[in-house]
This record gives C-alpha cells, structure tokens and sequence, in this order.
C-alpha cells in the first residue's frame, strides 16, 4: 500500500496557517503544549478531508491513500509523514481510542461515493463520524473530567456540521455535485434536485432552509445546556468555535440563506474581537494550570 503523496508533506502548523479555518482560529487560545496537539489533530482532519476532494486524485487513488492512513492510525506505525507521525500519539497521550480516529477517517471517505442523502437519520450518521467525534477527540486535548461533556462535544459537533452543510450548499453543489440536505426534506418543501444544482433561489427553498436552520440550532441549544460547569474554562476553544458558528448560522438566517451568491463568514474585525474575548477569559484563569507537565 502507497505512502501519502508529496503534496501532503507540510509540517501540521503549515496546514494549520494555510487552511485559515475557524478551528484554526479557535486553537489561538488553548495553553502551548494543548495548542501544539490540536494542530496536529486539526492537520490531520483538513489532510484527510483534501484527499477525500482532490480533484487530480482518482477515486481509487483517494480511498487507497486514506486506507493508507486508516491502517497508520490503527497500528500506531511510524511513517515519516509529519502529520501521521504526530496524530499517531495523540490516543494513548490523552486518553481515546485509535478507532475514533479511523472514523473520522472513514467518514470523509464517504464523501468520494457518496453524493445524497436519503434521510435526515442517514446526514445525521455522517456528521457524527466527521464532526462529533472530532469533538470527543478534541474534548480529550482540551482536557474535560465530566462525563456529560462527551455528549456535550457530539452534540455541538452535529451543530457546528449542520450549520457548514447549511452555509455550503451552492459551494457543494457547483464544485462536487453534492446536495448534503436529506432528499427526504427536499421532497417535503417541494424543492428539487435540479434547483439545487442550479443554484435556485426560491421561497421554497428558504423554507426548505429554515427547516435545517431550526435542526442546527436545537443542536445548539443542547449542548449548552450540557455543558457541565466544571469544563467550561478548559473548553474556551470549542466554545470559541460555537460561538463563530452560531453566529454565521444567525447571519444566513437574517440574509434569507444566499448560498448560491457566496460563503457567509463573520467580518475579520468580529472575529477579531470574539478571540479577544476568549483569550481574555483564558489569561484570567491562568493557563498553567491547564497546560500538561
């Protein structure tokens, strides 16, 4: 079996830097060794996702190169890949198991085959595996001690998918001919494939949205309510991220959902602000404490 590709080589702060993600973003406020993990676990994630889209990649080349890394993750074998070589050890240094891992990556393979939906239980399925559990291996890094914050991270992660599927609908129709919204949903509102390959924009279609609007933010509202108090302050990055995310889902809403024109995204000055706050929050508890010796 091939090792990854070239193009895939880049040191995981690189990535990190060049990907410019609001995850990327978020980790600006974690402790340093914290912070260091989390980009090699975010490197890992954005790696994985761009092999599962490359365009100059064919689909046997894509699944052969991610049952490549799935094998990697698993076995915990050293391959000279800086992104491989760092995420490896992650599991045992904090605590989770290999085979969350293997999901995530088995969850971006899908999206090689998978074009559709049929049901909102099937969407849900595929966010957990590319979302949730990024969650429940991230809530190890920041370093959680209750229970409950397991099901707060998956249910954020199914918010925090959600509102990216909601967000990049004319993105994944255009660029991979992919429609995310459950077909079951489409038919309910009357909106058609075709619309949605077309980029139509319609009062169907806002209604069609509201609909995932209204999922998005349930998912929201839960895992606030789950968060358990205890690990509110080593969480400040994820809560940093729901709160990025929450507010572009709310500015999607107010705009009537214009996915087909461009990809809504929070002012660089908002932005700004929202991690001076978190950073804020994060000196005043001394991050020290929270850093692993």
């Amino acid at each position: 079996m091939s090792s990854p590709s070239p193009a895939s080589q880049l040191s995981t702060a690189e990535i990190a830097r060049r990907a410019k993600s609001n995850l990327a973003f978020a980790l600006a406020c974690l402790p340093q060794e914290r912070k260091r993990d989390m980009t090699s676990f975010y490197a890992f994630c954005r790696v994985a996702d761009d092999i599962a889209e490359s365009t100059t990649l064919s689909e046997l080349e894509k699944e052969t190169e991610l049952a490549y890394w799935k094998k990697c993750v698993l076995s915990a074998e050293a391959t000279g890949h800086p992104v491989l070589d760092e995420v490896v050890n992650l599991p045992s240094k904090y605590g989770f198991p290999r085979a969350w891992l293997a999901e995530i990556i088995d969850g971006v393979a899908s999206d090689i085959t998978t074009l559709r939906y049929e049901t909102y239980q099937d969407l849900l399925g595929y966010c957990y595996q590319v979302a949730s559990v990024v969650g429940l291996c991230s809530i190890h890094i920041f370093g959680h001690s209750q229970p409950s914050t397991r099901e707060h991270a998956i249910q954020l992660g199914y918010a925090l998918q959600l509102t990216n599927i909601i967000r990049d609908v004319g993105e994944d129709a255009r660029d991979y001919g992919r429609i995310y919204l459950p077909l079951e949903d489409l038919r309910r509102y009357g909106v058609t494939e075709q619309e949605i390959l077309n980029g139509r924009h319609s009062p169907r279609f806002v209604e069609l949205m509201e609909f995932q609007y209204s999922r998005a933010r349930a998912f929201y509202h839960e895992a606030a309510r789950l968060l358990p108090a205890e690990d509110a302050n080593n969480l400040l990055a994820s809560r940093m991220m729901g709160q990025i995310y929450s507010e572009i889902l709310e500015k999607l809403r107010a705009a009537r959902y214009p996915v087909f024109e461009r990809r809504m995204k929070l002012h660089p000055f908002r932005k700004a602000l929202i991690l001076a706050q978190y950073l804020w929050k994060g000196w005043q508890l001394n991050p020290g404490k929270n850093a692993r010796k």
